[in-house]
């Protein structure tokens, strides 16, 4: 493609079109993950919604597959060829205090949303790490930092504004398109580019945050202790637990340094005192390295978890489990603990609570009675992808027997982005119900370097 072939797109968009060498090419396909980048011929910086319906129908005339991304901390399949939009100029904020509603475009981030809603008592249904875009978040279910009291983020989604195959911008709700609205809320990219979206706020102006730092030598029963702790809280309380590699790094707190180290993380949205009295068994599951709980306001909430900001390479499998006991703490211990031959982190988040609850709104969002979600993050600093595949198989494979499906939001990319992960996703009733959906509504895929759900009566495959 070359760029005399582009002028009547780029002549109908407000942001940049690039070809491969372009400056800036590669700065707009690179995401949060640098291990893995687009490979697009051709990429349409929107910064509107018409530069989005221009970009659609321009590869819709030609044949050519879209992907789509905002903060790129989304990414599922890589795009080689076709066309990439990215949506990252697309920033309005708008708060309704009295609806208790924000409405966001495609690029936008919570940590724009948060202060925004703040200055009403209000808060979004953000994840842990601030920085992370709303709409691929949301759209993918939104396991949130608030998961157990508030449910997932997709279950607030009012509306939204939806570029279609066709290149026609709609908007859906659930009384409007209830099967459109319904795919999309759950099923992501998979049926359009979303460029508005409009959910809930809760009334959450504070919580008891922070964590507690162990050893994770001096504390060898430090994860079987917290499950046992987590399974008795209150929906109330937001926890999980993560094993972490520290680096021998100046930077990383002395008594942390060149350790493992278990992380568990706080967020209680009841009173801090009864916050105190709940989280006190936790000072006696060992040695104490650091303590950081403290009443916050909700503002400084992505302190809780304090994920890094900054794009690294990074290998991630997850799955959602059906329960955690002695043996399956063994079992993550043995393959992915301090002896694995790969670094590995290793992260469970406590679920439940108000997942039990069904959505106001009926979306294609389901896993709702796991009580745990497992991560297993290697970076890939002098590591390769391939180096990890060993230990996740076999992790994986012996966790198999409490494996009961996985979370669009942490599915992953590459071999993770495969049909069978996608299937993992969803109840064979619903996906087959999303299939019949994507035949209407993208019947020739045109929508496919994502999560990608195949047209029930054909259509280009995913990899193609």
């Amino acid at each position: 493609m070359k760029h005399a072939d582009i002028q009547p797109l780029a002549s109908l968009v407000e942001g940049p079109v690039l070809l491969p060498g372009d400056d800036g090419y590669d700065d707009e396909r690179s995401g949060a993950n640098l291990a893995v980048r687009h490979e697009p011929d051709l990429i349409v910086g929107a910064a509107r919604a018409e530069d989005v319906q221009a970009a659609v129908r321009f590869a819709a005339e030609r044949g050519l597959p879209v992907a789509v991304q905002g903060t790129g901390h989304g990414f599922a399949a890589a795009a080689r060829g076709g066309l990439l939009v990215t949506t990252r100029r697309m920033t309005g904020v708008e708060v309704d205090p009295e609806r208790r509603r924000v409405t966001v475009g495609a690029g936008v981030r919570f940590e724009q949303v948060i202060p925004a809603a703040a200055a009403h008592g209000l808060a979004p249904l953000n994840g842990s790490a601030p920085h992370v875009g709303v709409v691929s978040y949301v759209l993918g279910g939104g396991v949130g930092l608030l998961v157990r009291t508030h449910g997932y983020a997709a279950d607030r989604v009012r509306s939204l504004d939806l570029v279609t195959a066709d290149g026609e911008l709609r908007t859906v709700t659930p009384a409007g398109e209830p099967d459109l609205y319904w795919a999309v809320v759950g099923g992501r990219d998979n049926f359009g580019i979303v460029t508005r979206l409009e959910m809930d706020l809760v009334e959450v102006a504070r919580v008891y945050g922070g964590g507690f730092f162990y050893d994770a030598e001096a504390a060898p029963g430090l994860l079987g202790a917290y499950v046992r702790w987590a399974d008795s809280t209150p929906r109330e309380m937001n926890s999980s637990v993560a094993l972490i590699p520290m680096p021998d790094d100046p930077e990383v707190p002395e008594p942390m340094r060149g350790r493992h180290v278990y992380h568990v993380r706080i967020a209680y949205t009841g009173d801090p005192e009864e916050g105190a009295r709940l989280v006190a068994p936790l000072r006696e599951a060992g040695p104490v390295l650091m303590e950081m709980l403290r009443d916050m306001p909700y503002t400084e909430s992505g302190s809780i978890h304090d994920e890094p900001p900054v794009p690294v390479p990074f290998q991630r499998e997850t799955a959602l489990l059906r329960e955690v006991g002695d043996d399956v703490v063994s079992t993550l211990l043995e393959h992915a603990g301090p002896q694995a031959p790969v670094p590995c982190v290793i992260e469970l988040r406590h679920l439940g609570g108000a997942l039990a609850e069904a959505p106001r709104h009926p979306n294609s969002v389901v896993h709702t009675d796991a009580p745990y979600l497992l991560s297993v993050v290697t970076l890939l600093f002098g590591i390769t992808a391939d180096d990890t595949r060993p230990v996740y198989d076999k992790l994986f494979e012996a966790l198999a027997p409490v494996t009961t499906g996985a979370s669009l939001n942490f599915l992953g990319h590459g071999a993770n982005a495969g049909a069978e992960r996608v299937r993992a996703a969803y109840d064979p009733a619903d996906l087959r119900r999303l299939s019949e959906l994507k035949a209407v509504h993208d019947p020739r895929n045109l929508f496919r370097h994502n999560y990608n759900i195949v047209p029930a009566d054909g259509g280009p495959a995913a990899a193609k």
